[in-house]
């Protein structure tokens, strides 16, 4: 897995928010979109009933009498409906836009969070690249150390021995 700089990983987390955010957006406007044509259906429904109740109005007297009250109290009532939905509508509004903020700040948060982890694990990191570091050029510098005090005794033995002879070569010992 390559190295992931502090920026790379700022870059992702503002990304997964901005597609958080973006995911509220959708949501919100589908929301919105099926308030808008439950409206729009009511209101057709209401023009619909309309259309069929005024030429029964218009004919007589009586019946317009009789159907007028019951006709404006739908209309009052669906008017207090509308009124209702614009008025939750703005709650609904009111909520996302909160709901954003405190997204935001909780992503301010976490960002430290992480920042503050990550920076904690890359120093910690560089400690223990030290510290093992450390013991490893030790190591070496023994070993490196005893392998030249083989070597300079082996030469030495080499130097101190006799001759061999042309028979000596294919004896075995």
């Amino acid at each position: 897995m390559p190295n992931l700089d502090n920026q790379t990983i700022q870059l992702i987390i503002i990304a997964v928010t901005a597609a958080a955010v973006l995911l509220q957006t959708i949501i919100l406007l589908a929301i919105f979109l099926s308030v808008r044509k439950a409206a729009r259906s009511v209101t057709e429904k209401v023009e619909d009933l309309r259309s069929s109740v005024m030429p029964l109005i218009s004919d007589t007297r009586e019946v317009f009498a009789r159907i007028s009250p019951k006709v404006e109290a739908a209309a009052t009532d669906l008017a207090g409906i509308v009124q209702g939905l614009r008025k939750q509508t703005e709650e609904m509004e009111s909520t996302a836009t909160d709901m954003l903020e405190r997204l935001r700040h909780q992503t301010g948060r976490l960002d430290a969070m992480f920042s503050g982890v990550l920076d904690a694990a890359d120093r910690a990191g560089g400690f223990v690249a030290d510290g093992v570091g450390g013991v490893l050029r030790q190591i070496s510098a023994l070993v490196a150390g005893g392998k030249a005090i083989v070597e300079s005794l082996r030469t030495f033995d080499q130097g101190r021995q006799p001759a061999r002879s042309r028979g000596d070569e294919d004896t075995f010992v």
